[in-house]
């Protein structure tokens, strides 16, 4: 294709995703998408901090928490952080109390909320069993978990081992600005990693890596400008304490996740969107390509 078959793609796809969010009720289903994410948060990092405990690992479930909050704006991060701090202060000690296993559960609804979605983004009908389902979303708050608790080590581990090289090579030193980048870095891999895994195998049918990867490659730039725009807003503009009074705090953090969910839909509608104008332009092809062979 040349350069202006590509703009009419590109322009076909944008309207065409857009429209199907609307369709799709994308705005309603992000905010069951971000009450749910909010509602699982709390139960998931209640999850870490038993597992953790379990493990021996002491208080790495709060830096974990920190990890997490870390790229939000930090009027929307401080109000919830500061409430998951006073809920990690209880001791945990035993995975297999019934309360964790019940959090477990819970954790799980914000994987079923971002299925749900997903599935009406690229236009399914789930049929799967029920329990089958679950058990996926389970078994996915487990691995987070386990990612998030291997990657707060290499957090942790990271400047130990720095200092412990410099004391031996001083030259090293002089990377400790680019392990610093490293960090988000990585922390930005495996969030695309989880984007794919969720746009791979939450929704029904399978989908191929390259039919997934503009959604998430847009997701992931929208997230970041997001983050930037409403941080922005809130030290500038917003002044949700006169609106909501003593729930500012907790309002902000759903506003802010609300906004994410709609960016994580649209990424679904994106690719939903790209593999339905490929269809069609290979439809015209199919019946162009004839007529040119005939004459």
């Amino acid at each position: 294709m040349n350069l202006s078959a590509y703009a009419i793609f590109i322009y076909r796809v944008l309207v065409d995703a857009i429209g199907h969010l609307i369709k799709d009720d994308g705005f309603a289903m992000a905010s069951h998408v971000a009450l749910s994410v909010l509602m699982a948060l709390f139960p998931f990092l209640i999850f870490i901090a038993a597992l953790t405990g379990f493990m021996g690992l002491g208080d790495m479930a709060d830096r974990i928490a920190a990890m997490l909050f870390e790229t939000w704006p930090e009027r929307v991060a401080g109000p919830v952080s500061r409430e998951i701090k006073t809920v990690l202060t209880r001791p945990r000690g035993d995975i297999l109390t019934l309360g964790v296993v019940v959090s477990l559960w819970f954790a799980s609804n914000g994987v079923e909320a971002l299925r749900t979605a997903l599935n009406r983004a690229y236009r399914l009908n789930d049929t799967r069993f029920f329990l089958w389902l679950r058990l996926q979303s389970i078994a996915f708050v487990f691995l987070g978990s386990l990612v998030l608790i291997a990657f707060s080590f290499l957090v942790v581990l990271a400047p130990l081992f720095l200092e412990w090289a410099v004391e031996y090579t001083p030259w090293i030193a002089d990377f400790q600005t680019s392990l610093d980048l490293s960090r988000y870095v990585i922390a930005t891999v495996l969030t695309a990693a989880g984007l794919m895994l969720a746009h791979a195998l939450l929704p029904y049918g399978r989908r191929q890596f390259l039919d997934m990867l503009p959604g998430v490659l847009a997701t992931l730039l929208l997230w970041f400008v997001a983050g930037i725009g409403f941080g922005t807003y809130l030290a500038r503009f917003a002044n949700y304490v006169s609106t909501y009074a003593g729930l500012a705090g907790i309002m902000t953090a759903i506003i802010f996740l609300y906004l994410i969910a709609l960016l994580f839909i649209f990424g679904g509608e994106l690719n939903a969107a790209i593999l339905r104008e490929r269809g069609l332009l290979r439809e015209r092809r199919g019946m162009i390509m004839p007529d040119a062979a005939a004459r």
